[in-house]
C-alpha cells in the first residue's frame, strides 16, 4: 500500500501507502537514468537526481520554498536549470500539499511519517502540507503501517495491503494518475482521508468512514480497470 494533483500525488498521495501496492515491474535492466527504491519494501522506480529534462510533466505543481521555486511530480522533484529541469532531492523544509501518488506509511516514536524515493514527509498542521524533513534518527527500525491502521489511531500490526494490478497493460505514469485521482475521489466521497489523523473524522465514526473509503476506492480502481486483491 503503499499530495495536488501532480503526484497523488498529489497524495496521496495511494494511493496508498504501505496498504496500497500496484503490481509493477522493476526498473528496465541497463535504464541508466532510473533506480529502482526498494527500501521499506517501496518497491517503486524513478528518475536520477541530476537528470536534466526539457520539459516538465503536465501535471507537475509549483512549489515555493523561500526565493526558491520548485516543481513536483510523482514523487520527483525538480528545479529550472537554465531553460530545462533538473531532478533533485528536495530541500528539507520544503511543504508540499500532496503526497506521492506512491508512498510507504512508517510508524516511529508514535509519529507517523510518509516515505517515497529517499525522501521522509511529515504532516504540518500549521502548513495544511507535509513537510520534507531529515531521516528520522530510528530510520532503519521503522515499522511499516498500513493507512487503514495508522486513520484508526491503533498500533501498528503490520501491512494489511491491498494490491492492485492494471488488467489493461496500464502505463506506470497512468497507474500513479488513476491511483490518486481514485483516492481524491473517494475522499471526496467519504470523508475519510487515510493519510490524515484518525482520518480526519470523529474517533465513533472512523470505522464505518474508512470501509466506506476502501469501498469506493475499490469500485473506482476496478471501474478504471484494475483488479483490485
Amino acid at each position: 500500500m503503499n499530495i495536488h494533483h501532480g503526484a497523488i500525488g498529489v497524495l496521496v498521495a495511494a494511493i496508498l501507502c504501505s496498504g496500497l501496492a500496484f503490481a509493477e515491474p522493476h526498473a528496465e535492466a541497463g535504464h541508466a537514468h532510473a533506480h529502482f527504491d526498494a527500501r521499506y519494501g517501496h518497491n517503486h522506480s524513478y528518475v536520477n537526481h541530476g537528470v536534466v529534462v526539457g520539459a516538465l510533466p503536465h501535471e507537475a505543481i509549483a512549489v515555493g520554498y523561500g526565493p526558491n521555486h520548485y516543481w513536483f511530480s510523482g514523487g520527483i522533484w525538480y528545479r529550472a536549470n537554465g531553460g530545462r529541469f533538473v531532478v533533485i532531492a528536495p530541500p528539507i523544509g520544503v511543504v508540499v500539499s500532496v503526497l506521492p501518488p506512491y508512498y510507504t506509511t512508517l510508524m516511529i516514536g508514535g509519529i507517523p511519517y510518509y516515505y517515497a524515493n529517499d525522501a521522509y514527509y511529515v504532516w504540518k498542521d500549521a502548513d495544511h502540507g507535509y513537510e520534507v524533513v531529515d531521516p528520522p534518527p530510528a530510520a532503519d527500525s521503522a515499522q511499516i503501517v498500513s493507512p487503514a491502521t495508522a486513520a484508526a489511531g491503533a498500533p501498528p500490526t503490520g501491512p494489511d495491503s491491498v494490491f492492485v494490478y492494471p488488467k489493461s497493460g496500464q502505463s506506470a505514469e497512468q497507474q500513479d494518475k488513476d491511483r490518486y485521482e481514485c483516492h481524491r475521489w473517494s475522499v471526496e466521497q467519504t470523508g475519510f482521508d487515510p493519510v490524515r489523523s484518525g482520518g480526519g473524522v470523529p474517533l465513533e465514526a472512523s470505522p464505518v468512514k474508512r470501509a466506506d473509503y476502501f469501498r469506493a476506492l475499490n469500485a473506482c480502481l476496478e471501474a478504471r480497470g484494475y483488479t483490485v486483491r
